[in-house]
């Protein structure tokens, strides 16, 4: 079956009638689950918008303190598993949900944009400072500029949900098709691409594009800088908060990120059917060497982007004066990326990257580019600017292969592109099934547990792919007569 056959059998919406104030009462004993971890803590908190806050609701103390209970009087209930105790919301649905979506990459983004054009209200946390659209990054530096994709470097369309998007961005001129040559570089020899499938990129860089998805929306709020380090289910609504500081009430939560935080996130929320899938999930670690020049590189041809073959240390460079500027003039800003296992050796907390580590990573990626090259030792010439940053959850390298994940029994979701791949594609697609799927859980009222779960239990297997990602139709011949490239407006 095809990526896009996969994503279209979850994606048919459920037909199923509107159920009002519905009340459930559980008594499913679960499996065995995930150890719970500590949650997060952050130094900046910030408030977010709450919904329907009671600020002077005072209730007294007990003279003989029970122990915490999610009963009916809270509108949810609580079952006992082996670590952890999974939240029952029994709660009547609002008739004005809201949802919260923590993570602001491509995935929580069209997730939001997608819940709105099923009339669903949506409050987006990110952590970014410089803007949305987590990988989808680009590093603008100042007085030249020069200017760096940081993170995603191109993109292929395979699926029409994904063009539908993407041609959007082209009418928009957000986005065009990348002509300039691809290929493997070995030692030296360049081994260009066919132009088919057809490559994409941001006219601009790739941050524009995750800045204009919630451009024209008017249902989506958004806040950042903000570190969601505690989720909370208490009468009958998830309490979101920052270091102890609330940032909202909410009707369902999606988990839009992943890694170490999503996993403290989770490890205490009630959540461990969630949770356990989240901590199954295996992510490679890869350093990005943004590197500028003042004169051009001596690589064969109009090279723009090479995979580099048979190197310890790099696994990508990528022109980024030609690709972004369209220049043969100086100066040359190129983006090198590291291979995992690379990755892996030299992981160090990204948060505080040691001086001694980053010169050691530059180093040694700068010999790797000279070796790709096929120049001699120390003939590479010196980049008047450098600068270097570790994606410590760089890529998923495992997949349970569903579109989303889905517990109606606690009201919460994740999405994110590792479900299914590693690609903007799949992130696209993940947030617009889950979208789909919390919208259509909400219509129904929540009665039909069972129906709506999704994801909670499918097993992982290994996840092909490049050191910086999936490119669905280019990945392999084979892979490119199974899905052949969605060719799109222009």
């Amino acid at each position: 079956m095809t990526t896009s056959a996969l994503f279209s059998q979850y994606l048919q919406p459920i037909t199923a009638p509107q159920i009002a104030n519905a009340t459930v009462f559980s008594s499913k004993i679960l499996s065995p689950l995930c150890n719970s971890m500590s949650t997060c803590s952050f130094d900046k908190p910030m408030e977010g918008n709450n919904k329907n806050d009671n600020k002077n609701n005072k209730k007294s103390t007990p003279r003989y303190p029970r122990k915490r209970s999610y009963g009916t009087s809270r509108k949810s209930v609580l079952k006992k598993t082996f670590n952890q105790e999974q939240v029952i919301f029994t709660a009547p649905i609002s008739d004005d949900p809201v949802v919260a979506i923590i993570g602001g990459g491509m995935s929580g983004l069209i997730c939001a944009l997608n819940l709105e054009k099923r009339g669903v209200r949506s409050t987006v946390f990110d952590t970014g400072i410089h803007g949305l659209g987590g990988r989808m990054g680009t590093r603008i530096i100042d007085p030249q500029p020069l200017m760096f994709d940081h993170a995603a470097q191109f993109f292929t369309v395979t699926d029409p949900l994904f063009a539908e998007l993407v041609n959007k961005w082209l009418d928009r001129g957000l986005a065009r098709e990348w002509k300039g040559t691809v290929g493997n570089l070995e030692r030296g020899q360049f081994f260009p691409f066919p132009s088919s499938p057809p490559r994409y990129i941001g006219t601009n860089g790739m941050r524009p594009l995750a800045d204009s998805i919630l451009s024209q929306t008017n249902m989506v709020n958004v806040v950042r800088p903000c570190w969601i380090s505690k989720v909370e289910p208490y009468n009958g609504l998830w309490h979101l908060n920052e270091n102890g500081k609330p940032c909202g009430k909410f009707d369902a939560i999606v988990i839009a990120h992943n890694g170490k935080c999503a996993n403290r996130l989770l490890g205490t929320s009630g959540l461990p059917l969630i949770g356990r899938q989240m901590k199954r999930l295996e992510l490679s670690s890869v350093w990005a060497l943004l590197a500028a020049f003042e004169d051009p590189l001596p690589i064969p041809g109009n090279v723009e982007g090479a995979f580099v073959k048979k190197s310890d240390s790099v696994s990508w460079i990528a022109n980024n004066t030609k690709k972004l500027l369209n220049s043969e003039n100086g100066p040359h800003c190129w983006s090198i990326f590291s291979t995992a296992s690379f990755g892996k050796r030299n992981k160090v907390p990204q948060e505080n990257i040691p001086t001694a580590t980053a010169e050691k990573v530059k180093a040694s990626m700068l010999e790797g580019v000279e070796t790709a090259l096929g120049l001699t030792a120390g003939s590479l010439q010196k980049p008047f600017y450098t600068r270097v940053q570790l994606w410590g959850a760089a890529l998923p390298t495992n997949t349970p292969g569903v579109p989303c994940i889905f517990d109606p029994q606690g009201r919460a979701g994740i999405c994110g592109d590792w479900l299914m791949g590693s690609s903007l594609e799949a992130a696209a697609l993940s947030g617009i099934s889950l979208a789909n799927h919390i919208a259509d859980y909400l219509q129904s009222g929540g009665t039909r547990q069972d129906e709506f779960a999704i994801g909670l239990h499918d097993e992982f297997q290994p996840l092909d792919g490049h050191d910086i990602g999936q490119f669905p139709g280019l990945d392999s011949k084979e892979q490119r007569n199974e899905a052949p490239a969605y060719q799109l407006s222009t």
